[in-house]
């Protein structure tokens, strides 16, 4: 009789320590053993020796459902299979209306009910005006955090939020023990830059990282952590692009305050002398992509353990939306929920970091942040989230993407890492070319008590 429904043996790589020759042992949907040598009997094995083993990935901010009737959690979660994500935690600014009550919240949570291939947990925000009373019932439907933004990307879908109304946010979410994510970016200095640009006619793909400053950002990073300071809550830079943004959150998270700080990998492997030039408004993000410089000293930070987690702000933008001459008239970013995983493996390979460092960045950091007690680690007990990863040169081709588009500022960047099998709770939704499991087979995912 077999010990266990599922071995996989291969390199095991925990937050702490890599397991050459290990193996992960899996009973009923949960790590059952973690361990080094041959490994015990099971109703399944899987040799994966010479091929790495890390938990499943949780990507921390995911747009599915920015453009109507365009991609969606169903299909969203489908290309987070694919690339090695397990968990996705979606951002509520959805179009055309973002998630600001109990009665949305609970619409989107029957969706993923209905349609995820992986797990979900979802953001959720406030209406701009008499917002705030709608907290509680949030709460209670099972929102994992809540995010606000210090700008107006669109006045109904993702309104700026003042600081005085952040303020109360935070007073009234800090007992509850959630993340309070914000979108970091002074709105009057944007503005300011964008039309002083414009009126010069200077309106190319480059102008955009000069209207929106590094100042623009730490400002508000900065008064972020302020406000979480007076309140006690757990503030949280959502996209932070420059080292200055770093050295602010390291100085709170110093103090004692609940200072947390997350950046995407479009910051760590994508530069602006580079990838500006070459892809144009595709590479058009909130933040801008920085200087070469600039994504250098970010991988010191990363380094030095003081970036929380790494996520990919996902959105599947159709590219009728960044083909404008005019920088200003594109949205801002772009699919990545495929490419999060191979491409922060393959830039810590190429900075001398451990794999170890992938785990803590993209597994247990977003599973501590937002309270996912039982995700982000191979250990007994917790969910059997598994994802094998072999070896080689892979050039990211988009054409073969399951996300809504085929295109990605990353087509031809050669990773170190291909996504060979991806298991949520020990049933096998990626094979390493198809789909393997069902829409519905993803669980909403609450935060621990």
């Amino acid at each position: 009789m077999s010990d266990f429904d599922l071995v996989l043996r291969g390199n095991v790589v925990l937050s702490d320590r890599i397991i050459e020759d290990g193996y992960v042992a899996v009973s009923g949907g949960k790590v059952a053993a973690v361990g080094a040598g041959a490994p015990p009997s099971a109703r399944e094995a899987q040799d994966f020796r010479g091929q790495w083993i890390i938990p499943g990935v949780i990507d921390g901010q995911v747009h599915s459902g920015s453009q109507a009737n365009h991609e969606g959690i169903g299909m969203c979660s489908r290309a987070a299979a694919a690339g090695g994500v397990t968990v996705m935690v979606d951002m509520p600014y959805d179009e055309p209306e973002p998630v600001t009550n109990s009665t949305l919240f609970n619409e989107k949570v029957a969706t993923v009910q209905r349609d995820a291939h992986v797990d979900v947990a979802l953001y959720a925000t406030i209406t701009v005006e008499n917002g705030l009373d709608a907290i509680p019932g949030l709460v209670e439907a099972g929102a994992c955090a809540f995010k606000f933004s210090t700008f107006e990307a669109n006045p109904t879908r993702f309104p700026r939020i003042g600081d005085d109304t952040i303020y109360e946010a935070f007073r009234r979410l800090a007992p509850t023990g959630l993340l309070c994510g914000v979108h970091n970016q002074d709105q009057e200095m944007t503005r300011r830059n964008i039309a002083r640009l414009i009126e010069a006619g200077d309106t190319g793909p480059d102008a955009f990282g000069r209207a929106h400053t590094p100042l623009i950002e730490n400002l508000a990073t900065a008064r972020i952590y302020e406000i979480g300071a007076e309140t006690g809550a757990r503030a949280h830079a959502v996209h932070v692009s420059t080292s200055r943004g770093f050295e602010i959150a390291n100085l709170y998270k110093r103090a004692g305050y609940k200072a947390s700080i997350e950046s995407c990998v479009q910051y760590l492997m994508l530069n602006e002398e580079e990838h500006v030039r070459r892809f144009g408004a595709k590479v058009k993000h909130y933040p801008p992509i920085r200087p070469k410089a600039e994504t250098e000293l970010l991988w010191s930070h990363i380094a030095a353990g003081h970036c929380d987690f790494v996520s990919s702000d996902h959105v599947s933008w159709g590219l009728e939306k960044k083909s404008d001459p005019n920088i200003f008239k594109n949205t801002s970013g772009g699919p990545g929920i495929e490419t999060l995983l191979p491409a922060f493996w393959t830039g810590c390979e190429e900075h001398g970091i451990s794999p170890t460092m992938v785990v803590k960045q993209l597994c247990e950091g977003p599973a501590k942040a937002f309270l996912l007690a039982d995700k982000g680690r191979l250990e007994a007990g917790a969910d059997a989230d598994i994802v094998v990863l072999e070896s080689g040169r892979f050039p990211f081709d988009p054409s073969k993407s399951l996300s809504a588009v085929k295109w990605s500022s990353f087509e031809g960047r050669e990773f170190t890492v291909r996504v060979a099998a991806t298991y949520v709770r020990g049933a096998l939704a990626w094979d390493g070319s198809a789909i393997r499991n069902n829409a519905g087979d993803g669980r909403f995912l609450r935060p621990a008590a």
